[in-house]
């Protein structure tokens, strides 16, 4: 029995490490997660906050939201995919509802172009603005770009004084 309970124990630890041995998998589970905490951000503004800026030169609540997802697109399709990224300004969401499906739509969309991306593939080097990054570090932009603009969420709801969700960071 004992040897079976280990047997099993093992089983189950070398699964969940396998999730994350590469660079692509620890990626995609860190996307999915940081998808739920900003969600949960988006839900715990109520609609009528939605266009709530603390000061004149900051974004509303709902432009950040809009201005990840468009980094979002930019980056997984510019730098994951063949096809040239059309920058089209479309029109805002009238909802809160509308808005939030506007930002799962954007990043299941950079998790499908990722998947999809062969592991050799995040090593190739790209031109980038601010000059040559690997695709590795164009992964990493585009956490960081998200974690930054979040962070600001969290102030707008502090701002209103609504609890955010728990932080997952991984």
């Amino acid at each position: 029995m004992k040897h079976l309970i280990l047997l099993l124990f093992i089983g189950i630890s070398a699964t969940s490490m396998a999730q994350q041995t590469t660079v692509k998998t620890a990626w995609l589970e860190k996307w999915d997660n940081s998808k739920n905490y900003l969600i949960g951000i988006a839900e715990a503004m109520p609609e009528e906050h939605y266009n709530f800026k603390p000061t004149e030169r900051q974004m509303t609540f709902k432009e950040q939201l809009l201005h990840i997802k468009g980094n979002m697109d930019w980056l997984s399709n510019t730098y994951f995919t063949t096809i040239a990224f059309d920058r089209k300004k479309e029109a805002l969401p009238k909802t809160k509802e509308e808005t939030i499906a506007i930002i799962k739509a954007g990043y299941e969309s950079a998790y499908a172009l990722i998947e999809t991306t062969p592991l050799e593939a995040f090593e190739e080097t790209v031109e980038f603005f601010a000059g040559p990054k690997s695709k590795i570090q164009i992964l990493n932009l585009l956490q960081d770009h998200v974690s930054h603009h979040r962070g600001q969420l969290i102030v707008y709801l502090n701002l209103k004084d609504l609890e955010p969700p728990a932080f997952v960071g991984w």
